[in-house]
């Protein structure tokens, strides 16, 4: 597991580009933390790191945002999602095989494997965050 402390977003957007670097896609990033704890604002990050032009921002009523850049991205916010079966029903699980990135915020699919994970915790003063990173080698 990979600690960092990131005091600003500009620490934030360059943790997501080291961890793009290491993409090639297929991956499924797996984001924790409570609302507020800058999981949209690291997927920001990444986009922007892959090189995606378009504005990012949080899928919370769409469920999931499409974006393209080296490789496609796939933003899932499951906050509203009742069950792991209104996402099959959506037919949102074909995009975990698919050869781009999924970046999960809440996640409600019980079936992955082989995932990233990225825990993030806002620190006491408000502003620093601490990202706890599993399986990816930085």
């Amino acid at each position: 597991m990979i600690k960092f402390t990131a005091k600003n977003i500009e620490d934030t957007d360059a943790l997501a580009a080291r961890i793009a670097e290491k993409l090639k896609g297929g991956e499924i990033i797996l984001l924790n933390g409570n609302l507020g704890a800058g999981k949209t604002t690291f997927t920001k990050g990444l986009a922007k790191a892959l090189g995606v032009d378009e504005v990012v921002t949080s899928p919370t009523f769409t469920f999931m945002k499409e974006y393209h850049g080296r490789l496609d991205l796939y933003h899932f916010d499951m906050y509203r999602v009742e069950d792991e079966d209104e996402l099959y029903e959506l037919g949102l699980n074909e995009y975990l095989y698919m050869r781009g990135v999924c970046v999960i915020e809440w996640n409600k699919f019980k079936d992955i494997k082989n995932y990233i994970r990225i825990d993030i915790h806002v620190c006491d003063d408000g502003e620093t965050r601490e990202f706890l990173i599993d399986n990816i080698d930085l």
